[in-house]
This record gives structure tokens, sequence and C-alpha cells, in this order.
């Protein structure tokens, strides 16, 4: 056996056994960068307690060998030394961010991080983040790079290498053997464990998430091309305008519309006609998901982002049936979904603009021309706006000093920093900016209604909601079984004028009757279609607000 350290007199520098690096780092990895993954472990199986040591040695060894096999699949030279380096950066950054804002991380999670564009990215950078990748990405990166590698032949590595990672397996399988009357339990019942230990989660999520982006280009599939305005549209001369606000982070339970404590909702609360539906779950945690999956027609349970990308969606729908749609966007885009509608930028920074500063641009500037727009279009018109919303970390950039209401604010992307208290006054502020926004787009109707002679409506829902300290998590894109609430239970709100009720038949007392009513992301794209009476084979009633509350459905 080589050993381990050897100095020469020349180099000074260590000469170190391929074999024992390998093993030195997995267990390396497993103590220093799974600080989430140990928390929850030790919850897991009943709280830290010096009865449960050998269950914590036992698990330890486990994970270090289980690390070390795999390490050893890449334990020749030229190849070892660049794959160590990888994984240190790729861990240090998953750990940091597990561990500021107590996120998991899977794949869905991974490909909101490759959607996301620049300006979102530098909210997270911190000078915390440098330090940690510094200390845990630069210096194990830099001595590895320095060591001396002792390898063995070729011949005998390809023998070697097998033996090594059969009994790290092997151990490892003995080891959880013996434990896997208190581990079995303990994992079942903390699913999320898989998604916190790391490097593997990152390996994991990378695997799914390039299996996604390298599958073969598929022929977009049509959808609704059957579509056409129903028998409730005959004989109408008025135009319709039905504007659809797509929310960012914003989760119901900060709504006062919702009950809560604070009063975020100061003017929505008195928009008459508005009604609030409080039970509304989304069909993700994160953009990259809910977006895609809300907009496609299918069911959460039965999505996927293969089968999303492979056909058209509600807006396709709408088109087919002769309708002009716009959307106008204020966050990082629309997730493909508006690839083949009418789309405009209004994220990016116009020096002289009201609504606009250095960095970024306020919801309000996507209502810029929008009355011009109405009143010149020719057709009937759906128009999606994308807000920026409540996007965090940095709460207290989304909206404009005058909104600044409740305090004091969380002025950092750095969370750990603040309190959990002025993290949430921030994001309450982002509310109160929503809550003027909104009701600022539905005035926009009401006036292009008495001005334009047209029939206007308005529906708003967010995405997904968001973690602000609750279980110590922060921030969202928690893997979607073992997500909060928080993350899950969503806004949702519809508003229709007198003339737009009359045109489709609808039932204001029924639909009030229903805000209590469980629904989700599901219902919103058979509930668009029956709102505007479009007849279409892939039009769902069952999944449809309107449907109970059309007086011709009523008996």
């Amino acid at each position: 056996m080589l050993p381990l350290l050897r100095v020469t007199p020349f180099t000074r520098v260590p000469r170190v056994h391929v074999q024992h690096l390998t093993l030195a780092v997995a267990a390396f990895f497993v103590l220093v960068y799974n600080f989430s993954f140990w928390q929850t472990f030790f919850v897991a199986t009943g709280g830290f307690q010096p009865a449960n040591v050998p269950l914590y040695v036992a698990s330890f060894t486990l994970l270090a060998l289980a690390f070390n096999a795999f390490l050893t699949l890449f334990s020749f030279r030229y190849v070892i030394k660049p794959v160590l380096i990888l994984l240190f950066f790729v861990t240090a950054f998953s750990s940091y961010f597990m561990n500021r804002y107590g996120i998991a991380i899977d794949a869905s999670m991974l490909q909101n991080v490759m959607e996301t564009d620049v300006h979102e990215a530098t909210e997270l950078f911190s000078w915390s983040l440098v330090l940690t990748i510094s200390l845990l990405g630069v210096v194990p990166s830099v001595l590895v790079y320095h060591l001396k590698l002792e390898f063995p032949p070729l011949r005998r590595a390809l023998l070697l290498n097998p033996a090594v990672i059969v009994v790290s397996l092997l151990v490892a399988g003995v080891l959880m053997m013996g434990f896997f009357k208190t581990l079995a339990p303990a994992v079942r019942e903390y699913r999320q464990m898989r998604f916190l230990l790391t490097p593997t989660n990152v390996i994991q999520a990378g695997n799914s998430f390039l299996k996604h982006k390298m599958a073969r280009a598929t022929v977009i599939a049509p959808l609704g091309s059957d579509a056409m305005k129903g028998t409730l549209w005959a004989q109408q001369k008025r135009r319709t305008v039905t504007i659809m606000v797509v929310g960012e982070t914003a989760r119901a339970m900060n709504f006062s519309l919702n009950g809560y404590k604070r009063d975020t909702n100061p003017l929505l609360s008195r928009q008459a006609g508005l009604l609030n539906f409080s039970n509304v779950q989304s069909c993700g945690t994160a953009t990259a998901i809910s977006v895609p999956c809300l907009f496609s027609g299918f069911a959460r349970v039965d999505y996927s982002e293969t089968k999303a990308k492979a056909q058209e969606g509600l807006l396709d729908v709408l088109s087919h049936a002769g309708l002009q749609v716009l959307w106008r966007d204020n966050n990082s885009g629309c997730k493909g979904v508006c690839d083949r509608v009418t789309y405009e930028d209004m994220s990016q920074p116009k020096a002289g603009d009201p609504f606009c500063n250095t960095e970024e641009c306020f919801d309000e500037r996507m209502l810029q021309g929008l009355p011009e727009i109405i009143r010149d279009a020719k057709q009937d018109l759906v128009i999606v706006l994308h807000q920026k919303g409540s996007h965090g970390p940095a709460y207290w950039k989304r909206y404009p000093a005058a909104f600044q209401r409740f305090g004091p604010v969380c002025s950092s992307n750095e969370l750990e920093k603040c309190s959990r208290e002025s993290i949430v006054a921030a994001y309450d502020n982002t509310i109160a900016y929503t809550d003027y926004f909104l009701s600022k787009t539905i005035d926009l109707l009401r006036a292009a209604g008495a001005a334009d002679n047209v029939d206007t409506a308005f529906m708003y829902f967010s995405d997904h909601g968001e973690s602000l300290g609750e279980k110590n998590m922060y921030l969202h894109g928690a893997p979607y079984f073992i997500s909060p609430d928080e993350q899950r239970h969503v806004p949702f709100m519809l508003w229709l004028d007198q003339g737009y009720r009359d045109r489709f038949n609808l039932d204001q007392r029924c639909l009030e009757a229903r805000r209590g009513q469980e629904f989700s992301h599901d219902n919103v794209f058979h509930s668009f279609l029956g709102m505007l009476n479009i007849s279409t084979a892939v039009y769902n009633p069952r999944l449809d607000i309107f449907h109970a509350c059309t007086l011709a459905n009523q008996s």
C-alpha cells in the first residue's frame, strides 16, 4: 500500500494516491457541504441525541462510501482533477443557496435557474456568496490542482477501480441494512432529503434537465384548430377586451382580501363587482413550470414540459377563434407560451420613462398605450400582462418608493441578514403595489368600456407563491410534492363589466357563491374559453368555473 502522503525535499508538494484522494473528498463532501441535509436528517430520526450517535456515524460512513464509489469512476489521470474541481464549485453554489434560502434542488429548480435572466441572477449576488464560493469552491480546487497524484498502471486500475467501487457499495449496503429499521421510515417520511444531499441532487437534476433539453425537436401539434366563437356572440356589435394578468410570486395568504391582517388590498377591496377566489392552488412552484402548465391545457398531474412544448396552447386556441392576442411582459419571458402571438418586452429600462429606474421597470409600464391599443383594435382583443410582481429576494426593488407602506423593510438580497419581520414587510409592499396595479387595470377597462363602446373583463392569478421564513424556507421552487402551502396557494380574481356579463349570460351571484370552492391552475384554460364562449373540442366544461353560472346551463 502506498503511503498517504510523501513530501519530497525538492517540491515540498504532497503526493497522494488517487484512491485516498477520492475517499477523503467523498467524506469532505458529506461533512462540509450538506448542512441542510444533516439538519433534516436529525429531525427525521427523532432529533439530535447521544443515543443516535452510532446511527449518525453509520449514515456518514454509508454516504461517504457511496460518494467514493461514484468518484472512483473518474479516478484516472487527466480526468479526476477536472471532475473534482467542477464538483467543488457546483456543490459550493448549491450548498450556499440551500443553506441560505432553505430550498431543495431538483430538475424544475435547475430549469428555473437556467431560465432566470441576468438581472434576476444579479439580485442573488452577495458577499457571503463570494465568501462561500471562495472557501468551498476555490480553496479545495487549488489544493487538488496542486496535489501530486499517484496512479496505478492502467491495467491495474481497470481491475482495482471496479473492486473499490464494489467494496464501497457492499459496505455501504451492509450499513444500510444494519440501520434499515430506522433509516427506511425516516427516508420515506422525509422524501425531500434526496433533494438536499449535494452534489447528488445537482447531478440528478442536471441529468433530467439535459435529457429534456437534448430531446429531439418535435413538430408542434395544433390545438383547438376547430375553435370558433359560440352562439352567444351572434348579433353582437360591440367588441370585447379581456385582460389576463399573470402575477409573479404572489401568495394568497398575504392578500387582505383573503383575511390577511395588513391592509394590502385597499383599492381592490373597493372595486365593485370584483370576485376574489380564496382557495386556488398553482400548477408548480416556479414560473418555468407553472406558466407553461396552466396555458397548456394539461392538468397538473398530466403535465410535462415535453408534452407542452409539442402542442399549441391557450393563446393559439384564442387565435384560431379569431381573437387578437397581445402578450406584454415585465418579467423574464413567457416560457414559450406566447411564441405565436404578438409579444412586447416592457422590462428593459428606458431613459426618461416615469415607470423605470436604471435597473428595471415597474409593472405599471405595461399599461402604457393600452387605451390607444384598445381603441384602435379591429378585432376582439385578449391582452396578457406578465408581472414582475413580488419576485425575490430583492422585494424592496419591486415597487416605487411611494408604496413603502409597511416597515422597516429588508433592503438586502442576503435574507439571513434581515429579520423575518422586515422581509415580510418588504414583501407586503409588493402586494400593495400589485393591488394598485390591478385596480388601475380594472379602472382602465371600465373607462375603455365607456369611451370605446366595448365589453370588458379581467382575470388575475399568480404563477406560484413564496416562502418567507416558514419552516426556515425562503423563496420558491420546492419540489411540488414536498412544497409548503405558501408556495402553492395563489390569488385568483375576476372582474366583468355589466355588458360582458349580459353578452355571455353570466350570473354574478352564482359566481360569488363559488368564491370559496377549491380550484387550481387546471381551471384557467377551460374557464377562459368558457368565459369567452369559445366553442372547441378541447374545452372541458367540468373544469370551467363559469359553466355552472351561465344562465343557459342553469336548470
